[in-house]
């Protein structure tokens, strides 16, 4: 049966049909449902009253498929799973005399904490779409009908959006009650609620406290799940009670990273990973988090499999450093420093159709097809993350038109010096025009970004930001020109190969290997960043290996890539570690 665009059993549409043929006012049936089921204000209003009689005698005889609201975040958790989360809780000896469910969805985690928490008094649910709020009361009933002699808290369900929602007076009115907030927050970023004008949306703010740059550059978007569970432990920190909520693996590292400055009041953090696959049908990474409030802060967390609760890692803050795998850190934590040469991002365009093209027969041809006669002079070979996978190289698939030497530099020169590339780009204006960062504004035309005297090394030790590989690559000139490289690479630069060679050798070390694998999050959209490989300290790994190993790692490439390396620069290297003076904008 289908009433308020929301299923109703067989058994519950039975029991309103009985129900209602007594002479009910809104205001004592109101009272009825909550004594019987303990649901307060289940009709808001009167007209919300008649309507749904009026519905109960003309409801279709059907049933609504789950409604597909993913492009929202919202998941809906199985009964199953959310009875799995409760009955561990319970088992850990969770007994909460208030629950909050601060985005209720259909109300499974209402349903599994009457079914695992018979302590409860007052559940507090809020839910900003209206059929799931009706989907919730009707599983409610649905729930009693069945099970009697069930224990029956108040249940409030709020019609509401979270972010407007006063919370705060739960956390004054229950300052003495043991609390559990538990939940689904929608697992979707406010970039892109803003693109589908949602108006689930937190009022703007910056509240990670990012700077100018990395606001407009993609740092200052965020989940909605992590502005809803920051906000949670902000109001709820001195309460007594515990949260546990389903979000993605990302929000639970950013949480236990911003742990060390916020010094949320909460204690025995841990992380319960899922089968987002099995119960969401999505590739997510995700978990349960959990934690104790009202404690002495604490900066690790523990994580463990949902499902047969073995441990698997511990990870957090080790004295002052965010580590992925405090067991493996341990054993390379002396590495762990500043590098002597700055790490930098490749080039960024957001222009690929124009701006990357291949060399066929001595002329260019873009992602369009488009043959193009183009200078020379600014065109460069280009790598991607998906090209750093050998030790070695000096030729390239793909090849980008590098319109300035430093960001923001005038690019009306390529009209005077350069006439084919000009009228080129010219012609494919509008394609510069589309691009949304806002880090084009107000700059000349052609512009990017992540350009310096730095990418016109001639000699770079490159590594792909995305993949896994913990392998960096030397990337040598091509036709007497340096290779550019995206921004999904990070990469250092020599005048000297024998500097990136050295390099090269000490970063594919083994101990750099666990190193990195000690503080990098195998989950993370970037698993490489410029704030992990400025840990690497370059002198400190030089004293872990060798001469004799640095030699033969030298022989090798010598005798695969027909190079004439040796060691005789080996301690002017040395000395020239130090901090580097260079100034780059970074932007990224």
């Amino acid at each position: 049966m289908i009433i308020f665009d929301a299923n109703i059993s067989e058994n519950a549409y039975t029991f309103f049909n009985d129900f209602l043929k007594s002479d009910y006012t809104f205001e004592s049936i109101n009272q009825e449902l909550l004594n019987n089921f303990g649901l307060n204000a289940f009709f808001e209003n009167e007209l919300e009253f008649n309507e749904f009689k009026d519905l109960l005698v003309n409801s279709k005889q059907d049933f609504i498929k789950d409604i597909d609201r993913k492009e929202f975040g919202d998941f809906q958790t199985n009964l199953d799973l959310a009875n799995k989360v409760a009955l561990h809780l319970a088992n850990c000896d969770i007994s909460p005399e208030i629950i909050i469910e601060p985005t209720s969805g259909q109300g499974n985690f209402i349903l599994a904490s009457l079914s695992n928490f018979k302590t409860v008094k007052k559940i507090f649910a809020i839910e900003i779409f209206k059929p799931y709020v009706w989907q919730s009361k009707f599983n409610i009933i649905d729930y009693y009908l069945s099970n009697p002699n069930s224990h029956k808290p108040e249940i409030t369900i709020f019609h509401n959006n979270i972010f407007d929602f006063n919370i705060n007076k739960i956390s004054k009115e229950f300052s003495n009650s043991n609390l559990l907030i538990i939940g689904n927050p929608p697992w979707v970023t406010n970039s892109k609620l803003g693109s589908i004008s949602s108006t689930n949306l937190p009022k703007k703010s910056n509240f990670k406290n990012q700077n100018g740059f990395d606001a407009i550059t993609g740092k200052g978007n965020f989940d909605i799940a992590e502005y809803i569970t920051l906000k949670l432990l902000d109001i709820f920190q001195n309460n007594n009670g515990n949260l546990a909520l389903l979000v993605k693996n990302s929000l639970i590292k950013n949480l236990i990273s911003y742990q060390r400055e916020k010094k949320f009041k909460i204690d025995k953090i841990e992380k319960y990973s899922i089968d987002s696959k099995k119960e969401f049908g999505v590739s997510v990474d995700a978990s349960l988090l959990f934690c104790q409030l009202n404690s002495d802060p604490n900066y690790i967390c523990n994580e463990f499999d949902l499902y047969s609760l073995e441990k698997k890692n511990i990870f957090g803050w080790v004295n002052a450093k965010f580590v992925s795998n405090i067991d493996k850190y341990n054993q390379s934590f002396d590495i762990d420093g500043e590098c002597p040469f700055e790490w930098r991002q490749g080039i960024k365009h957001d222009c690929s159709n124009i701006m990357e093209l291949k060399r066929v027969n001595g002329h260019y041809i873009n992602n369009q097809l488009e043959e193009i006669k183009l200078e020379e002079d600014l065109v460069y070979g280009f790598l991607k993350s998906s090209d750093l996978k050998n030790n070695l190289i000096q030729s390239t698939r793909v090849h980008t038109i590098v319109t300035q030497s430093k960001v923001g530099q005038e690019t009306s020169y390529i009209q005077q010096l350069y006439p084919k590339t000009y009228s080129y780009l010219n012609k494919n204006l509008s394609y510069f025009e589309k691009r949304k960062s806002s880090i084009y504004n107000s700059k000349p035309l052609f512009s990017i970004f992540g350009i310096g005297d730095y990418s016109f090394k001639p000699f770079k030790v490159a590594i792909s930001g995305l993949y896994k590989t913990f392998h960096f690559t030397l990337v040598l000139p091509q036709n007497n020109k340096p290779i550019m490289l995206d921004d999904t690479c990070y990469f250092i630069g020599f005048d000297k190969i024998e500097y990136a060679v050295y390099s090269m050798i000490l970063l594919n070390s083994k101990i750099v290997e666990n190193f990195l694998k000690s503080i990098t999050f195998a989950d993370a959209k970037r698993v490489f960043t410029k704030e992990v490989l400025m840990r690497l300290d370059l002198i400190k790994i030089a004293t872990k290996i060798s001469l004799q190993d640095i030699e033969k790692e030298i022989s090798n490439m010598n005798i695969k890539y027909d190079l004439n390396i040796n060691l005789a620069n080996w301690e002017s290297y040395l000395n020239e570690m130090k901090p580097n003076n260079e100034n780059q904008q970074t932007i990224f």
